[in-house]
């Protein structure tokens, strides 16, 4: 979990630098430790009053691959100014219509250690066909918890992030 302080510094240095008719409203900036995502709110394009939710769906789907065609050379030019100045990958994606769709995300590995009954798990998902590796089966084990627990997931990273407030706010123990 990063620090409200990185957070702040990132919104404010991508407020200031992306064009200002890119997004609705400001951008959705989320940290980790390899990763910046950036996700920008896109206006629903105009349909037809009563238009059915297939046109309304292929509209969106139509906004949203001009803007990445359109955005692209912008975007990585960007994205190699973030990666020099805060050293971390940039991935790129929009929200439209409560949709959000991710033109690039970064996959990391992580390492774990499993027993016996969890490596089980994996490789009922494996065997059948629901995952294609033990690692495909692991990263749709924690999509499903991500899912089904979005409420508690929230609620857990607002009181870390009130701990690093906390901790900063302490005594210097260097001195």
């Amino acid at each position: 979990m990063e620090s409200d302080e990185a957070i702040s510094q990132l919104r404010g240095w991508f407020t200031g630098r992306l064009p200002g008719d890119w997004f609705t409203s400001a951008p959705e900036i989320v940290l980790d430790r390899e990763e910046i995502t950036v996700i920008g709110p896109l206006a629903v394009p105009a349909t037809p009053d009563g238009a059915p939710d297939a046109e309304r769906a292929a509209a969106a789907e139509g906004l949203v691959r001009r803007f990445r065609e359109e955005t692209r050379e912008r975007r990585m030019a960007i994205a190699r100014e973030v990666e020099h100045r805060f050293r971390k990958k940039v991935s790129w994606g929009v929200s439209i219509d409560g949709e959000t769709v991710m033109f690039t995300t970064l996959s990391v590995p992580v390492m774990t250690r499993l027993r016996q009954s969890e490596r089980q798990v994996l490789d009922t998902l494996v065997a059948a066909g629901v995952a294609r590796s033990r690692s495909d089966a692991l990263a749709w084990c924690v999509r499903l918890v991500g899912r089904h627990t979005d409420s508690w997931l929230a609620e857990l990273r607002d009181a870390l992030q009130h701990v690093d407030r906390v901790r900063a706010a302490g005594p210097d123990i260097d001195s």
